[in-house]
């Protein structure tokens, strides 16, 4: 679709320069311009009274939906293990497989997988595609790319899934632009129509908004998805599941890239992985009140985490973050203390089996997400929260 201005209509008044989020809209002899630079938020049309913009639909053909069938997961690999985010997009990719009544893919690239990519049979594959050789040991994009595309090739898939981690964010823009489509990165939620078209929902305008993306005239449709987003496939094995070992030419193979050595980080506990998290937003005062937070943590067996703005204050560490632009955790058990509860926030922790939310105002959005909600002042609750659990006393009986 594209925004067309009747020009015998518009009168020069500039209440569609006004409402314009993304400057796309000038006047030439008092008369609307549009550039490319829009994105058809439809905001100038409501805005116009003169009726004089209006949408034109696209010629575009559509997409080729009887060439292109089924869900292609592309699993990822460390040290010849594979990421968990890879059982995620499995869970949800057997979900939607299944609603459209197609199969579910899986393709893995490395090196000593074998063993891992027969495992995956058992979650919920109707194939797996097993691209093994030592050149494939360590990540480079060329030829991974070239084994990813080379899947897609052979499988044509509807909608073809990647994780959001450096590896994926690395070859999922790549191999769209390889297939000539489109790409939604950081999706919270997948849905798909009869049709065949995935809807990939995600925060948009700094997490204002969720927007939802369809790519209707092109196939495959690719989107990424963060870890901890999504629950992890069942363990079950569809009957005529099968492991089908791939070859790459020489040249696929090649890449510019040498890998001379490779040296672990130390591993540090990680908020995604724990399964009590005291939550610290806008709420606390000063720098010093966190002690609240690691008081209740400590007694609890868990850990800190804060929303951005402490971050950006310098009251955390970005290792601490939760939201779009930090962690995703799914833990039993998350307290929200003094969170407002916005959708860049929400969206991480959408995940957590009990949200407990303490805060003020009655109205925050956190209370809509969370199971159990206390309005008051946090600096007494917490303290009175921290005393019963000092006791001996049970989360249950404190809160």
């Amino acid at each position: 679709m594209a925004l067309k201005v009747i020009t015998d209509r518009c009168t020069g008044c500039g209440r569609c320069i006004t409402v314009c989020p993304f400057d796309a809209v000038y006047l030439e002899n008092d008369v609307a311009v549009i550039t490319p630079g829009c994105r058809v938020c439809r905001l100038c049309i409501k805005e116009c009274p003169e009726d004089a913009l209006y949408l034109e639909e696209s010629s575009q053909p559509e997409a080729d939906m009887a060439g292109h069938s089924g869900v292609l997961v592309v699993a990822e690999a460390v040290e010849s293990k594979l990421h968990p985010v890879t059982l995620e997009l499995m869970g949800k990719g057997r979900e939607l497989a299944d609603e459209l009544q197609q199969k579910l893919y899986v393709v893995v690239i490395g090196h000593g997988l074998k063993s891992a990519a027969e495992e995956l049979l058992q979650y919920g594959a109707d194939e797996v595609w097993l691209y093994e050789d030592a050149s494939l040991k360590h990540f480079r994009i060329e030829p991974h790319t070239n084994a990813a595309a080379h899947a897609v090739s052979g499988l044509t898939p509807n909608i073809v899934l990647i994780g959001a981690t450096p590896v994926g964010r690395s070859l999922a823009p790549r191999l769209a632009v390889r297939l000539r489509t489109g790409l939604t990165a950081d999706c919270t939620t997948l849905k798909v129509k009869e049709n065949g078209d995935l809807v990939q929902i995600r925060p948009a305008f700094g997490g204002d908004v969720m927007a939802q993306i369809v790519t209707p005239q092109h196939r495959p449709q690719m989107a990424t998805v963060r870890h901890k987003v999504m629950d992890p496939a069942q363990r079950f094995r569809r009957e005529g599941a099968v492991l089908r070992q791939q070859e790459l030419t020489d040249s696929a193979l090649a890449s510019r890239i040498r890998v001379h050595s490779v040296h672990r980080r130390r591993e540090k506990p990680s908020i995604s992985d724990a399964e009590i998290v005291v939550a610290v937003g806008r709420g606390v005062k000063e720098q010093k009140d966190l002690k609240l937070a690691d008081d209740l943590a400590r007694l609890l067996g868990g850990q800190v985490g804060v929303t951005r703005p402490l971050v950006e204050m310098g009251w955390g560490d970005h290792t601490q973050q939760i939201g779009l632009s930090g962690r995703s955790i799914r833990p039993k058990l998350l307290i929200a203390l003094g969170i407002s509860g916005a959708v860049q926030f929400t969206a991480g922790a959408s995940g957590a089996e009990c949200v407990v939310a303490i805060n003020s105002d009655p109205d925050a959005p956190v209370f809509s997400s969370a199971h159990y909600g206390l309005v008051g002042d946090l600096y007494e609750i917490v303290p009175k929260v921290i005393a019963g659990l000092e006791r001996g006393e049970s989360i249950h009986a404190v809160l």
